[in-house]
């Protein structure tokens, strides 16, 4: 087992030096479109639309990034992962970046070799459960049968619940949230465990979400954020970057509606300019043009914009900001300045 493990992270970590050795932004213009990889389906972060079209919170990261390096919001091709396949992914250079509701660890970021540019949602484990079940905490799920998805950190934080808690449990695993969604449903198990952000997404597409419970226990630290390669410092400067942007945007009062004024002539407020490129250089210090921040707020929003439209508490997810709010408004939201 141990082996096992040892060589697959060799692999992945030399798959990452290999293709970090070509500059990502050539092979992306070369290309004429971003790869981003993003999860297979996850309501109100990553999914298709009746029409194929590709929408959600994480998607707008990725339309983001493609715009300001194309100012072309629709010059990405998104590419469905699971939790077992989107780090050889990368790590392949089949995509160009990750965002897909994927926690930052320490072995991800060192072993593997990944650059997790920044945080865009502070999450937590949580539990989800039938209200038939009559459970009002996970340390009453003794013996429970539980869906959980291979690959993902959920799988040891659940072991670490469980042990910590004296209780015993029957993995019941998947593959993807689709799968779990199935097989919580049709009663394969009687627990489904992910990040609490997933659990809000997955209950808003069934029938009837009020036949079904998040448990008031919160059992990890899930700080969710796009990642890279390691060794593509200019790649990485650029993604970055550009969250960075949709953040601080939100920050300034920048938003789709005011972006293009904004941006027609320089303000009062220097760090607008330089954000919006009508003053100093700082397109030209990551290879981009001076509107490149322009064209990533107009694809979909700035950050708190991105978060109402797609899970904010009028959306049928219901998330309220909390944790994700802006750090002026007591959460952990936070760029460094333009400057």
């Amino acid at each position: 087992m141990k082996k096992t493990v040892l060589f697959g992270a060799l692999t992945v970590a030399g798959l990452v030096a290999g293709a970090a050795s070509a500059a990502t932004l050539d092979d992306v213009k070369a290309r004429g479109k971003l790869n981003c990889g993003v999860t297979t389906g996850l309501a109100g972060f990553a999914a298709p639309d009746a029409n194929g079209v590709w929408e959600g919170f994480d998607v707008a990261v990725c339309r983001a990034v493609a715009a300001a390096v194309f100012g072309d919001p629709t010059a990405v091709e998104f590419v469905p992962t699971t939790g077992e396949t989107r780090f050889t992914a990368l790590a392949s250079g089949e995509i160009d970046m990750l965002a897909r509701n994927t926690t930052w660890t320490f072995s991800r970021d060192t072993d593997l070799g990944f650059d997790f540019v920044g945080v865009n949602y502070y999450d937590g484990q949580g539990f989800m459960v039938p209200k038939s079940l009559g459970v009002s905490s996970a340390k009453d799920l003794d013996g429970a049968t539980v869906c959980i998805q291979t690959g993902t950190t959920t799988e040891l934080n659940l072991a670490d619940f469980f042990r910590a808690n004296n209780i015993s449990y029957q993995p019941v695993p998947i593959q993807t949230n689709a799968e779990a969604q199935q097989q919580y449903l049709a009663g394969a198990c009687d627990v489904y465990t992910t990040d609490a952000s997933g659990l809000a997404a997955t209950r808003a597409t069934f029938e009837a979400p009020g036949d079904h419970v998040l448990l008031p226990e919160i059992i990890s630290k899930e700080p969710l954020g796009p990642l890279v390669r390691h060794g593509d410092n200019d790649w990485g400067d650029i993604v970055r970057w550009t969250f960075n942007a949709l953040v601080t945007a939100e920050e300034l009062g920048v938003t789709s509606a005011n972006v293009a004024e904004l941006a027609a002539a320089p303000t009062n407020n220097p760090e607008v300019n330089r954000l919006l490129g009508t003053e100093g250089e700082l397109g030209a210090m990551i290879g981009l043009d001076a509107t490149w921040a322009v064209a990533a707020i107009s694809a979909s929003g700035n950050y708190g914009e991105i978060f109402e439209k797609n899970i904010g508490e009028n959306t049928p997810i219901g998330l309220a900001r909390g944790l994700n709010a802006l750090w002026t408004d007591g959460g952990l939201i936070y760029s460094p300045p333009f400057r």
